[in-house]
């Protein structure tokens, strides 16, 4: 089955980093807002930024959060993570920090997304349901190579463990 893929990422510093998991083509990726999209979006204020996500996830089977160095807490990820788990699609993270960016920069890890949300019923973390992946390797090219051989597992992998819950 073709899975397609809302890819989730904290725009600024990590916009370059996100092209290129987005790029791979191991699954079809949500259309990348222009920047000049994006800030007509932001204009109309939060109803409009979440009715935004809301039509970006429509159709999604899975949410593929790319963590950098600032994405966890981040208001709008955490919308979109809260809102592709209640949704019942497949959520996964992938740390980027080693990827480079544009001027050929790497960064550093940040913290877990995940860990910020717990399960009504269980009071469980997400963090323990919701896997990160953080590819063993230092070099950008080893990371990339990594990501792409892997990700269509991932995808998998977070769409069955989602329905199991």
């Amino acid at each position: 089955m073709a899975r397609k893929a809302f890819y989730s990422f904290h725009y600024k510093p990590d916009n370059w980093r996100a092209s290129q998991v987005r790029n791979m083509g191991v699954v079809e990726g949500n259309k990348p807002a222009a920047d000049n999209d994006w800030e007509a979006v932001k204009k109309g204020g939060d109803a409009a930024i979440q009715a935004w996500i809301d039509g970006q996830l429509h159709g999604r089977s899975v949410a593929v959060v790319l963590i950098g160095a600032e994405t966890a807490g981040r208001k709008w990820i955490n919308y979109e993570i809260a809102k592709a788990w209640n949704d019942g699609k497949g959520v996964l993270g992938i740390y980027v920090h080693n990827l480079k960016d544009s001027a050929g920069e790497q960064t550093t890890k940040g913290a877990n997304p995940f860990e910020e949300f717990t399960l009504n019923e269980s009071k469980k973390r997400l963090s323990s349901i919701v896997k990160a992946y953080d590819p063993p390797y230092s070099t950008s090219t080893n990371v990339y190579k990594h990501i792409n051989d892997n990700l269509a597992t991932w995808i998998e992998e977070a769409i069955a463990i989602r329905a199991a819950y």
